[in-house]
């Protein structure tokens, strides 16, 4: 089999951008979507009709795209809290299908535990879907690490200044019961590239957040909003080595979104990201850039780093879900390894979890991976 037919369970925003992104994909048609909101399942219907040639089958119930079989693969974009259900249900399908879930893969510890038992019996490839990974300035840095461009890496900085959380169907996004809380909905792909970048596991926590400017004058059915809109995230690991998370979701005037800098003994990798370009004046694609600061002979090199521009439009993550969709194509048609796993999405929500415990708290929180 070449072709790969896929079901995209929630078809809101995120959902869209898997869309055109799996139109990009040599072999991929998207034939079926679910979503409870008739709004949000005609608008991918018609964003599977122009970039596919071809509607897709339209379900109110995940349940009744699961019993029809007009799939090969799963991709789950539903609301955070809905993931836990939907996959419980994927499990006991009759035919064990490959699935990518989005970050968050579930919202609790209690899922957590539950996630873990559960997905070990399905036979078929289940990939959490952390896009950050797979920007393009991301993998260049990754590059310099390995390379021994930095020395022996001992900090990382992860710096996110960015637009407020957009509106979604049903305001879900608004409260934490929903999302996981905004280090976990937002940030849990950070906490992934901490322990990508360091190759190490996380022993301790300690967080200071709020919601200070965003959402202020915001009431849904009575209800204020109850989101950290920024914080600092410090994350200790067992090496002894240490990452930081700057996150603040009122900076959009910010020309570069992200800013990641990996420190090592022998001098400093910096990449910086810009983001969506449908937010930013002019609407133009921007590249992204990398810059290696030896400690000697002194003097920074920076470069940009360009990726397809049809690639850059297709989402709001720098290229990334594409590279991402080439992964899981191929890890289900030709049994390539999984690149992030289960265990790698539930150790993320754990850190985030974590991290909204302490901003809570004010105390360092213990982790035992």
């Amino acid at each position: 089999m070449t072709k790969l037919r896929y079901g995209l369970i929630g078809a809101g925003m995120m959902g869209r951008e898997h869309v055109r992104n799996l139109a990009l994909v040599k072999g991929a048609t998207v034939t079926a979507i679910s979503d409870p909101d008739v709004g949000s399942r005609n608008e991918s219907a018609r964003a599977v009709q122009s970039a596919m040639g071809k509607p897709p089958a339209i379900y109110r119930n995940h349940r009744d795209l699961l019993d029809k079989g007009e799939v090969d693969a799963l991709v789950i974009a539903s609301p955070n809290d809905t993931h836990m259900a939907i996959l419980k249900d994927i499990f006991a399908a009759k035919r064990s299908l490959p699935v990518l879930v989005e970050k968050p893969v579930c919202t609790s510890e209690k899922d957590c535990t539950t996630l873990a038992k559960a997905g070990a019996a399905h036979k078929a490839p289940i990939w959490v879907a952390m896009e950050y990974r797979y920007m393009p300035p991301v993998q260049e840095l990754l590059g310099a690490i390995r390379k021994g461009k930095v020395g022996g890496l001992q900090m990382l900085a992860i710096r996110e200044h960015r637009f407020p959380f957009l509106p979604k169907v049903g305001d879900w996004n608004r409260f934490s019961r929903r999302t996981g809380g905004t280090l976990v909905e937002k940030c849990c792909h950070f906490f992934d590239l901490m322990r990508l970048i360091m190759q190490d596991e996380p022993i301790r926590v300690f967080a200071s957040g709020a919601m200070d400017v965003n959402h202020q004058d915001e009431s849904y059915g009575g209800e204020k909003p109850d989101i950290l809109d920024n914080a600092y995230v410090i994350v200790d690991f067992r090496s002894g080595k240490r990452a930081l998370l700057d996150l603040c979701m009122f900076a959009e005037g910010s020309y570069w979104q992200e800013i990641i800098t990996a420190t090592g003994g022998k001098g400093r990798a910096e990449i910086f990201i810009p983001g969506p370009a449908r937010f930013w004046p002019g609407g133009e694609e921007r590249h992204s850039e990398i810059e290696i600061s030896p400690r000697k002979p002194k003097g920074p090199k920076r470069s940009a780093v360009h990726v397809d521009e049809a690639i850059l439009k297709a989402g709001d993550h720098h290229g990334s879900t594409y590279y991402q969709h080439l992964g899981f194509n191929k890890a289900v048609l030709k049994g390539a390894p999984v690149e992030v796993t289960l265990d790698d999405g539930l150790k993320a929500v754990l850190i985030g979890l974590a991290a909204e415990k302490s901003a809570k708290t004010g105390k360092a929180v213990a982790l035992a991976f």
